[in-house]
């Protein structure tokens, strides 16, 4: 059985692109901007809420930052560790 056939008649062959009218094209291209320009106000929205006390917002991002680079500190520690103990065990 044979997944891949050689066909030496098909090699010589120039690939043409289709037909395709004015109208067509800018149909195709008043398509493509409607959909981007809905894809990009559908991602970009997002509601706002404001907090009573700005500095509390500040407080509530600090923490978040640094909670995230204690617990990126903790993975490469704990990398750090598992390195350790297999260096040891191939001596």
């Amino acid at each position: 059985m044979k997944l891949f056939q050689k066909n030496e008649n098909n090699q010589n062959k120039a690939t043409q692109k289709l037909p395709m009218t004015g109208k067509v094209k800018r149909g195709f291209r008043c398509y493509c901007v409607a959909v981007l320009a809905a894809a990009l106000m559908l991602g970009t929205s997002m509601t706002a809420f404001a907090a009573n006390d700005p500095i509390a917002v500040v407080n509530n991002l600090s923490n978040f930052i640094f909670g995230l680079i204690r617990a990126v500190g903790m993975i490469m520690l704990g990398f750090g560790i598992v390195q350790v103990g297999l260096s040891l065990k191939s001596h």
